[in-house]
């Protein structure tokens, strides 16, 4: 066969590939050949015909690499390359003068990526196993990482006749078949490799067609799959070296006419629609806001904030009294530059802020921690002073580059499922696209403030006469500021309870002294919204009262008045308030009790409200951008037989410290981790679960700091960690012996956990996959949702190393001596 006789001159074929852009080449190809037979020359030609194509192939080794992967662009096509590719590469580009097929199987078989490490790691099928890779561990869900499909494949067995060459020919069967590729059941007896060349007859078919093939189909073995040990999985690539359009018409309409009686593959649906789920569960929930760099000019201008229930509190704390962003002038092009001049693909920075009120209006006063510690004559005096205001907030800032073509991820369904899918596939709308065509870099914001932060900064002495001094981090305003887009993610509707449109009278008590009237605009049984003729001075976490006289007058059974509520937001115009139900204590509260039934008794009556998007499709060109680059650590907190445990893990574009500590004790990136020793014994299966118990959805994350200490030089995992985790409000004192320890011998990972509690799972957004799965297989689509369903928190871990470190009164010389004990362990991994 063909294949084996390429296997045997591997060595020939890879000398000859160095040689492929050279102007002589056929004259080098003679005389390297000359000693061949002639069927064995041109077999070799073709090969290196076959690596000479041109391609227009995109790469994208996100999720496929253990580097970290970045924008590349070349002859105008953007790929995704981690700097181990990009070598390869460019290296490969300069041999053959132009993008060939050589070229683009060098970059995807690259020794750093997770196939190649997986394979070498199933070839050393008798060397130990690690502690961790006997531990079947968290699932990895690695974001974004599924991929449209272009066909359907059926399940379908039919006989088949497999020739190895010299191995001989072999009866086998299908798995499976689609246009381009196949996956067949062979005897483990037959070894074959990646990228080996197979011929198979379909006998199975010729028994009842004419196929036209003499001499069978040419297929790549694309993977090896042991399953068992009385057969194997081998996944195939048609060559498409027949050239027969005629077999190729009637394979397409085989499988057609035949899907309903034989099933079709749901793998990659499968798999897209778990991705996604968990996707869905985390970016609402998450507590950093998202915001968008545009190119204006010669300027780079925040130009869009995403919003969610749990970041929306860090866009209103920069707005000043005119609803007017600041972070224009916070996120100067000075500090932009300064900050993309860090090391590392993902920017990372600590900026302090603080405003000042003089004459109704709001002033901000903001410092990084680079800035600090070039001025130290001023470090003390912002700390100090900043630390005593209300106002004082710490952020983490992550900057990172962001691209308009990543707002297109189309369905993970083939396009013959249906007309629809094409409809649904749509690129971004043109409006859409002239917003976010000049985006180049996403910001993340974390407010990383804590109360044992703020004790240690109160306690700088700096000299109040030299207040004036931190004018230097004052900002100004502008009188024309570039304006900042706030677009709220789109998800499921996660209020507890449905919001009906109604008009009625309501006297609100602000205070002792001051109502105000005005008529609700829709209602819930959880809260209200209220229109005022004229503006109100309440303000977002406001308690006021209300009255509903004549709703009163349809019932007795409840008073509708003194009613509790509490301010959730408040219009640019002031007159539009939203409000929530505001318990005092445990008994039921008035207002919810008469709504729940009112809603109950006039469901035919009452109309829904819905909320459409100011731009639609915005919010999800926005959040598909978010999705291909995620760099935080998000982490799933799963529900089974009343039991908390960590269910999933998920891996973004950039991976954390953490995922690379995990990963060191799993070699090969398989698709889980060993998550169980992050966190003290019993705090997920205990503590977390006692804390759910009294905490909702709406609520605000749970924040805790988890101090991790690692010795990398131990070879198990639960003897490399020890962690330690306290309350966001917890004092730091009775962990310093385990700190000052770490930091002297080892190294210190400091993380802030938010957690928090999940709804419903967003079933709409993956509507079309699951009715998909569902067609073909309803027990697989019930087991999907079932699921996500036990996902009942989701967390993210925030790497707050730097700083908390440096709060913790230990010898500098420690601290020091422990970074480069770090820098060396992540160089030892990245090199």
């Amino acid at each position: 066969m063909a294949e084996d006789k390429l296997q045997k001159y591997q060595p020939l074929i890879d000398d000859l590939k160095l040689q492929l852009g050279d102007p002589n080449f056929d004259q080098i190809f003679a005389q390297t050949t000359s000693s061949l037979s002639k069927p064995d020359q041109f077999l070799l030609k073709m090969e290196m015909s076959r690596l000479s194509q041109p391609v227009a192939r995109f790469i994208d080794l996100r999720g496929q690499v253990a580097g970290e992967v970045k924008p590349y662009e070349h002859d105008g096509k953007q790929h995704f390359m981690d700097n181990v590719a990009i070598d390869v590469f460019e290296e490969e580009l300069a041999r053959h003068g132009k993008y060939t097929l050589a070229v683009y199987e060098a970059v995807m078989h690259t020794e750093n990526n997770y196939k190649v490490m997986q394979k070498k790691q199933d070839e050393q099928e008798n060397t130990p196993q690690s502690e961790s890779n006997t531990d079947s561990g968290t699932k990895l869900i690695r974001f974004a990482s599924y991929e449209s499909r272009c066909e359907e494949r059926m399940n379908y067995s039919i006989k088949i006749n497999v020739d190895f060459g010299k191995s001989g020919t072999v009866s086998a069967t299908t798995s499976d078949i689609s246009l381009s590729g196949a996956k067949i059941k062979v005897s483990p007896n037959y070894s074959v490799t990646p990228g080996q060349l197979i011929g198979i007859r379909l006998v199975g078919l010729e028994q009842d067609f004419e196929l036209g093939l003499k001499d069978g189909i040419q297929y790549e073995v694309v993977a090896v799959e042991p399953v068992s040990r009385d057969y194997q999985h081998i996944r195939l690539k048609r060559t498409f070296i027949e050239n027969n359009s005629g077999f190729d018409d009637f394979l397409q309409s085989f499988i057609h006419g035949n899907k309903r009686r034989y099933k079709i593959n749901l793998d990659n649906t499968m798999d897209a629609v778990v991705c996604k789920g968990y996707e869905q569960f985390y970016l609402p929930r998450v507590s950093s806001l998202f915001v968008y760099f545009s190119k204006k000019g010669k300027h780079l201008l925040p130009t869009i904030a995403l919003t969610n229930e749990n970041n929306a509190f860090i866009n209103y704390y920069f707005e000043d009294e005119r609803k007017v962003s600041s972070l224009y002038s916070i996120f100067s092009q000075s500090r932009l530059t300064k900050i993309l001049a860090f090391p590392n693909a993902v920017k990372e920075a600590t900026v302090y802020t603080f405003t000042h009120s003089n004459g109704g209006k709001i002033y901000y006063y903001s410092a990084f921690g680079y800035e600090l510690d070039e001025h130290p004559e001023l470090k003390a005096l912002f700390l100090g002073f900043g630390s005593q205001k209300d106002s004082w907030r710490t952020y983490k800032v992550q900057l990172m580059p962001s691209h308009h073509e990543d707002a297109y991820i189309p369905l993970s369904l083939p396009l013959s499922a249906g007309k629809s899918v094409e409809k649904l596939n749509k690129r971004p709308a043109p409006r859409v696209q002239g917003i976010i065509q000049d985006v180049k870099f996403l910001m993340l914001l974390t407010d990383i403030s804590s109360k044992q932060q703020l004790d240690v900064y109160q306690k700088h002495k700096f000299d109040s006469n030299s207040v004036n001094k931190l004018k230097t981090f004052g900002h100004g305003r502008a009188a024309n500021p570039p304006a900042l887009e706030v677009v709220a993610l789109e998800y499921v509707n996660l209020r507890s309870h449905k919001r009906y449109l109604y008009k009625t009278a309501v006297t609100m008590h602000i205070d002792a002294e001051h109502t105000l009237a005005g008529n609700t605009r829709d209602f819930s049984v959880m809260g209200l919204q209220l229109e005022t003729p004229h503006p109100s001075t309440v303000k977002k976490g406001d308690i006021v009262h209300l009255e509903l006289p004549d709703l009163q007058k349809i019932t007795k059974q409840h008073q509708l008045n003194n009613l509790r509520y509490e301010v959730m937001a408040v219009s640019k115009s002031k007159t539009i308030i939203n409000l929530k139900v505001s318990k005092l204590t445990d008994l039921p509260h008035v207002g919810m009790a008469f709504f729940k039934q009112l809603i109950e008794m006039n469901k035919s009556k009452l109309h829904a409200c819905e909320e459409s998007p100011k731009i639609p499709g915005l919010s999800t060109a926005l959040r598909n951008m978010v999705t291909k680059t995620v760099c935080q650590f998000p982490l799933y907190i799963h529900k089974e037989s009343a039991l908390f445990n960590i269910g999933a893990i998920g891996l973004g574009l950039y991976p954390t410290n953490l995922h690379r500590l995990l990963m060191t004790y799993h070699k090969g990136g398989p698709e889980h981790l060993n998550a169980k020793h992050l966190f003290p014994k019993n705090f997920i299966e205990e503590h977390l679960h006692e804390a759910f118990r009294h905490t909702s959805r709406q609520d605000k994350p749970l924040k805790y700091t988890v101090f991790v200490r690692f010795d990398c030089m131990k070879e198990q995992l639960s003897e490399a960690i020890k962690s330690q985790c306290i309350a966001y409000d917890e004092p730091i004192a009775p962990l310093y012996l385990f700190l000052k320890k770490a930091v002297k011998k080892d190294i210190l990972f400091v993380f802030q956990l938010h957690i928090s509690k999940t709804g419903r799972p967003d079933t709409d957004y993956l509507a079309n996959e699951l009715k998909y799965v569902s067609h073909y297989a309803l027990h697989k689509a019930k087991d999907l949702e079932e699921a996500l369903w036990s996902v009942t928190g989701v967390c993210d871990l925030i790497d707050i190393s730097d700083e908390s470190i440096r709060q913790l009164d230990i010898e500098p010389r420690y601290v020091k001596a422990m970074q480069e004990r770090k820098n060396a362990w992540l160089d030892g991994l990245l090199h």
